[in-house]
């Protein structure tokens, strides 16, 4: 008889099991738990969520983008629309700055109205970065993708995650939102957007979300409401749920209005979802 004794292995650390698609609830129920435990630890009771594209550049790399262009002849085009774009990099910068100097400037206990990301390069980085500028703790909700998606250099550290559910990164984006930024983006954006928006018309948010759709020129080509109220998809008033401007200091100053009036003098917009 062999003396060799055999050592089972525990099941939580059998990484094949885990994952497998056996394991996939305990894996679902990991990505809800662990980012609850982390925001109770940096008492993150509440955020403002930045919503845009992976592709906009800072203006500084924007620019120097178009100078090599310019040397050498080439990608002179899409350079130049870059430089264009870098404008809504530079707009989420400032506004995530001006908020999270407001925040910190509340007398309310703990951490308020944390600025929230994808936690990606672009437009996420851009908020991320503004409120490091600011001196403020910031979240980055990345997610595991084949392209784009490493985490920004801006990222309060222990509050950098990354997902593989895609469902689970939207919830925790939800979740604790109190007001939601919508920049100029892609696919990824505008099925954040429209889960979002979705949530509030169908009161499943029961809680006062203001949203700000940031960039006119963009969106107005990119999604048409109009015809949607025409043929009766929508209501007319659900056009109202979200605030459109290009100005940095229009957005600055209906989100103070509104996370003042619903979460800091009545608190009547506070209460958990189901």
């Amino acid at each position: 008889m062999s003396t060799n004794r055999y050592r089972a292995e525990k099941a939580y650390k059998n990484l094949d099991f885990i994952n497998s698609p056996d394991a996939r609830p305990i894996r679902i129920l990991a990505e809800y738990l662990e980012p609850e435990t982390r925001f109770r630890e940096f008492e993150i009771k509440d955020t403002v969520v930045f919503f845009g594209s992976a592709r906009i550049p800072s203006a500084e790399v924007a620019e120097g983008e178009l100078a090599k262009a310019k040397e050498s002849g080439e990608g002179l085009e899409l350079a130049e629309r870059r430089v264009y774009m870098s404008k809504y990099y530079e707009a989420t910068r400032e506004l995530a700055r001006r908020l999270t100097e407001w925040s910190k400037g509340l007398e309310d206990s703990g951490r308020r109205f944390v600025v929230c990301s994808g936690g990606g390069p672009g437009i996420m980085e851009a908020a991320n970065r503004g409120a490091s500028e600011a001196a403020g703790e910031n979240i980055g909700l990345n997610i595991s993708l084949p392209f784009e998606q490493n985490d920004n250099p801006y990222i309060t550290h222990r509050l950098s995650l990354e997902f593989h559910y895609f469902f689970l990164r939207k919830f925790w984006f939800n979740y604790l939102a109190k007001a939601i930024v919508v920049m100029p983006g892609g696919f990824g954006t505008m099925d954040e957007f429209m889960e979002t928006v979705t949530l509030v018309q169908t009161l499943k948010v029961k809680r006062a979300l203001p949203m700000v759709l940031f960039g006119t020129e963009y969106w107005s080509r990119v999604i048409d409401f109009d015809p949607m109220v025409e043929f009766g998809t929508i209501s007319p008033e659900d056009v109202d749920l979200f605030f459109k401007t290009d100005s940095v200091d229009d957005a600055y100053e209906f989100l103070v209005k509104e996370l003042t009036a619903h979460f800091l003098e009545g608190r009547e917009g506070e209460e958990e979802e189901e």
